[in-house]
């Protein structure tokens, strides 16, 4: 068996999230303690009981996701310490805890640098500005040129080509509506604005990327430990200073979900196991390959149902 752990990105928040394993275990009591103390604020507290508002603001959503990852995956290697990833993946956000499971970030670190992405991305572009838009039925390559017709002047682009049937789509409000409007004359089975607070993987993240380029340099990076599949390409790294870059870049950049989980599977990944909020990417991963197993580890029950799983 050859195992990649994925970790899940914005959108897999929900209030009660890594509660059960804070109270079932101490390494992820621990894990939100260290969080809580990083932040200088009880995001633990806003993950257990919320208000679900509070949740939702990209600044907390982001360090609240990442923790709730790492403590599940501190779980997974305290109690399943056989079961160690041969790769990891992270969607967007979940890229900054892959290089915590890698070892190329510390984790106060990475908890203190995505609450800060998180700001930088809400103050890059003024609310009412952007917006982004699902895209149901249509490839990447005939999107492509949807977006290109319908920039006009403005920006649209891909932004998560996060299966064969679904991509994300980001840039100014008006841009992103024709978009929408042509897949559909197109030939795209549906096309949904989305409830979005900024418009992201985008040229109008631009901003945000140059602040938070600025905050990496001053990190230490290092070598990590299980080669990291990037965002922005696709490709694995097993190099610091790539690792940084890649960073910096998938800010404005589309995330790459489709060609990272190919990458995985061409090398020879057969077992997938989502660590963190929700099961997003493993549904993603039936669009992509079915006759991959996916799993998930958020609490109590879907550990020991993956222990089982893996062990059996």
């Amino acid at each position: 068996m050859t195992t990649a752990f994925l970790f899940p990105g914005q959108g897999s928040q929900s209030v009660g999230m890594g509660k059960e394993l804070a109270e079932s275990y101490p390494v992820a009591k621990q894990t939100f303690d260290e969080a809580d103390a990083a932040l200088g604020y009880k995001l633990s507290q806003l993950c257990f009981e919320g208000p679900e508002d509070q949740l939702k603001l990209i600044e907390i959503t982001q360090p609240a996701i990442l923790t709730v990852s790492i403590a599940a995956y501190r779980v997974v290697q305290q109690e399943a310490p056989g079961l160690k990833p041969s790769f990891v993946a992270g969607h967007s956000l979940g890229e900054y805890s892959a290089h915590v499971a890698a070892g190329t970030l510390s984790f106060a670190d990475a908890v203190r640098t995505v609450r800060n992405r998180g700001k930088y991305m809400q103050t890059a572009v003024p609310v009412g500005v952007g917006a982004m838009a699902a895209i149901l039925g249509m490839p990447i390559d005939q999107l492509s040129v949807v977006c290109s017709k319908a920039g006009q002047g403005e920006i649209v682009s891909p932004a998560n080509i996060n299966s064969p049937d679904q991509i994300v789509i980001s840039g100014s409000v008006a841009a992103v509506q024709r978009a929408a409007d042509l897949a559909k004359e197109r030939g795209a089975k549906r096309a949904i604005m989305l409830q979005v607070s900024a418009p992201f993987h985008c040229a109008l993240m631009q901003p945000a990327q140059d602040e938070l380029a600025k905050d990496l340099a001053s990190l230490t990076f290092s070598v990590p430990k299980t080669p990291v599949v990037k965002n922005i390409d696709g490709t694995q790294t097993i190099a610091a200073d790539e690792a940084r870059a890649a960073l910096i870049h998938q800010v404005t950049g589309a995330v790459q979900w489709v060609k990272s989980m190919q990458t995985l599977v061409a090398a020879g990944v057969d077992t997938f196991i989502e660590v963190g909020p929700g099961k997003v990417l493993c549904g993603l991963m039936r669009q992509i390959d079915r006759s991959k197993s996916c799993m998930n580890v958020e609490d109590k029950a879907s550990l020991q149902k993956t222990i089982s799983a893996v062990s059996s």
